[in-house]
């Protein structure tokens, strides 16, 4: 997205009425909590605003963004070509759960990530199920390994292969998703 167009739909947000009665001017509230959306942390962004001269603490922003969150619509659909779809088993307190993901392949999006407590058909079945409500797949690939998808493919009516090669970008990010639980973990124990 360029910086103009990301500029333009700031200053489309500022009608908003979760804005009033603020001390930050609408379109920089609405630039930051952008920043934000396109993957900036709460610190980046307070980085850039002070760029440009409006200081404001990341505690702001955070507020701004959650302000927001309950007053814009639902992001848009994505039309993905190839989706890879994966689970990875993780533990929470102590009982493991299945983690399930979907990526388009030609963005690098996470599209859906879902928790359940078993893996299986029945899991891998509803999780494409809510990746296909929420976007359209109506012409995607699912690129998946041999665990449960063919038969939930085959109940959903979905295209979808068996394939190791080109699937691991999916492997990549469970495996820096697991590394930034774990660094988490270690620092704030307790």
């Amino acid at each position: 997205m360029l910086l103009s167009d990301l500029l333009k739909e700031s200053l489309d947000t500022a009608t908003l009425e979760c804005w009033q009665r603020e001390r930050t001017a609408t379109p920089v509230r609405a630039f930051a909590v952008r920043l934000h959306a396109a993957g900036l942390s709460l610190r980046e962004t307070e980085a850039i605003l002070r760029l440009l001269g409006v200081e404001r603490s990341f505690q702001a922003v955070f507020q701004w963004v959650h302000r927001l969150a309950d007053s814009v619509s639902d992001p848009p659909k994505a039309t993905p070509r190839r989706v890879a779809v994966d689970e990875t088993a993780v533990k929470i307190n102590g009982k493991w759960s299945w983690l399930y993901a979907a990526i388009d392949l030609d963005t690098k999006v996470i599209l859906d990530a879902a928790l359940f407590k078993r893996h299986g058909t029945d899991p891998a079945a509803a999780f494409l199920h809510g990746v296909c409500e929420k976007h359209d797949c109506s012409e995607t690939v699912f690129l998946a390994d041999a665990f449960g998808y063919r038969t939930a493919f085959s109940r959903l009516g979905l295209n979808g292969r068996i394939d190791y090669t080109d699937r691991n970008l999916i492997e990549k990010w469970f495996h820096t998703f697991k590394m930034r639980v774990d660094r988490f973990h270690n620092s704030w124990v307790g």
